[in-house]
């Protein structure tokens, strides 16, 4: 069964808290539901220090979490620090019963660097590589095993894992058991890759899917301008499934024809002064339901 879902990044974005800084977590959750989603992603504003208090805002709305990002930080801390951080997460989705987690790895990234151009991106050294495979089946291993939740790692814009050979490097020196894929359309489009290809070609080890949509000519802008992905994201670079320039058809073709069961989540961060939450949040809701039949 496949459920829909929606992060919160339209409303508030954690890298930019002034976007969308006066939206109360009340009104993100309220919207979320109004929209006609049965799951939500974690934000920033979300109160995750009280669970049971959480728990009743989120059940009163009839929505639950779905995941929540964890930035892995392989790369630059020791893997104990690491595995505690972790362990302390997984604790929290458990107790929201949620059957993924998601994240990639954030210590030697660009992603959240206002003005670091895309372009200063560096390959990883194979000592992180091996760092990020090793700890990933550890904690994969983990997740799985002690808690029944799947380790999706998040290919993203911007960090260790953008591109297809990237990916497939991911997934080919990893245990297939314990480490599956968070597919994202938007971030493989962005990257230059073709996002039906690549569902395709993952689909059978994805475990957590985000629909975005890609306005390609903010993506053109960027490249030729050589910014970096938070300029990107204020420019307007995403949007909700249906409003912008990816083969959203093709895609859920895929997904239909898969043996694909979970999430399927709206993460299409925007600027909310101007793109409206709750409008984009609806429009993609429908454009889901009524144009790709979810």
């Amino acid at each position: 069964m496949i459920k829909l879902g929606i992060a919160p990044i339209g409303w508030t974005n954690d890298d930019m808290p002034e976007l969308g800084g006066e939206i109360t977590f009340e009104q993100c959750i309220s919207e979320m539901a109004l929209a006609g989603y049965a799951g939500c992603e974690v934000g920033t504003k979300y109160p995750v220090h009280d669970k049971q208090l959480l728990k009743h805002m989120l059940d009163i709305r009839g929505i639950t979490i779905c995941n929540q990002w964890f930035s892995y930080e392989f790369s630059t801390k020791p893997f104990q620090e690491v595995k505690e951080n972790f362990i302390n997460h997984i604790d929290f989705l458990n107790y929201f019963n949620a059957k993924v987690v998601g994240g990639a790895e954030c210590g030697n990234t660009l992603h959240g660097q206002y003005h670091t151009p895309l372009s200063y991106r560096k390959e990883a050294s194979k000592e992180d590589w091996k760092k990020l495979t090793s700890g990933l089946n550890e904690l994969g291993r983990i997740s799985l095993e002690e808690y029944g939740i799947k380790l999706a790692y998040h290919h993203h814009m911007a960090t260790m894992v953008e591109t297809q050979s990237e990916a497939d490097r991911l997934l080919n020196e990893t245990d297939d058991k314990y480490v599956t894929l968070n597919y994202d359309c938007g971030h493989f489009y962005f990257a230059g890759e073709d996002p039906v290809a690549m569902l395709q070609k993952y689909i059978s080890r994805t475990s957590h899917i985000h629909f975005k949509d890609v306005r390609h000519s903010v993506r053109e802008r960027v490249r030729k301008d050589d910014l970096s992905f938070l300029k990107a994201v204020k420019l307007g670079i995403y949007t909700v499934p249906g409003d912008g320039d990816l083969d959203m058809y093709a895609l859920a073709d895929i997904v239909h024809k898969s043996n694909y069961e979970g999430w399927l989540v709206v993460e299409a961060e925007q600027d909310p002064s101007v793109a409206n939450p709750y409008e984009y949040s609806k429009k993609g809701y429908e454009f889901l339901t009524n144009q790709l039949k979810f």
